[in-house]
């Protein structure tokens, strides 16, 4: 997704004029950025981008589907996380390479949903560091993410180590809402230990990045 850099006197994005026809949310997200390629587009602009050219309405999933540009298809969209020239809330995409990706996705069987459904109490089991449990559930409003809740089937290892889990065990598998989704992929392999510490390092806030950096600057300093 790109390193963490100094810009500075980047052009902002407009959103097309009559917006964008796409059939799909993501298609449309995807056609803003392409017509703003090194171009600065905040959170707002990607949202007009994605309303629906029938109803006019704002799709409360837009945010998922922008991180699924990023994850699924391999688009570089960076945010504040990934340079310090942007601000929260602001994103850049600058050109259309994309990186390479895990094949097509496999889901749970009807029955081992409903199994890992009925475990989980029908909440996202997602666990923080110290062991709390996010909880939300289908329906409810995420105060952090925004947008209702759905819950969805999320491998234990992610797709990009294990692409396919298989459907018939509930063990592979756990509940998981949007936003927490979003958070897990490519993070970890809970069943291996397998990382993906680039990804890792630009989830991190800024004092943990620090932290990093000062440690790798000492590490291969020692090995000069």
């Amino acid at each position: 997704m790109g390193t963490k850099q100094d810009g500075g006197g980047l052009p902002r994005a407009k959103v097309r004029e009559g917006g964008y026809q796409e059939k799909t949310v993501r298609d449309r997200i995807l056609a803003f950025f392409m017509e703003n390629l090194g171009k600065v587009a905040t959170g707002a602009q990607v949202q007009e981008a994605a309303r629906d050219p029938v109803t006019g309405e704002t799709p409360e999933n837009w945010h998922q589907r922008l991180s699924e540009l990023r994850t699924d298809q391999g688009y570089n969209i960076h945010t504040y996380r990934d340079r310090r020239d942007l601000k929260p809330s602001e994103y850049l995409m600058l050109s259309a390479d994309r990186r390479m990706v895990a094949s097509k996705r496999v889901r749970p069987s009807k029955k081992t949903w409903e199994i890992v459904l009925s475990r989980a109490g029908n909440a996202c089991e997602w666990k923080e560091g110290d062991g709390t449990v996010c909880g939300l559930r289908t329906g409810d409003a995420d105060s952090v993410g925004g947008g209702t809740v759905k819950l969805t089937p999320d491998h234990k290892r992610p797709h990009s180590v294990h692409p396919s889990s298989d459907p018939e065990d509930p063990s592979m598998w756990d509940a998981l809402c949007g936003r927490h989704q979003v958070m897990k992929k490519n993070f970890w392999d809970s069943s291996t230990g397998k990382m993906n510490y680039i990804a890792i390092v630009q989830a991190a806030p800024l004092k943990a990045k620090k932290e990093i950096f000062d440690m790798l600057k000492a590490f291969f300093a020692e090995k000069k």
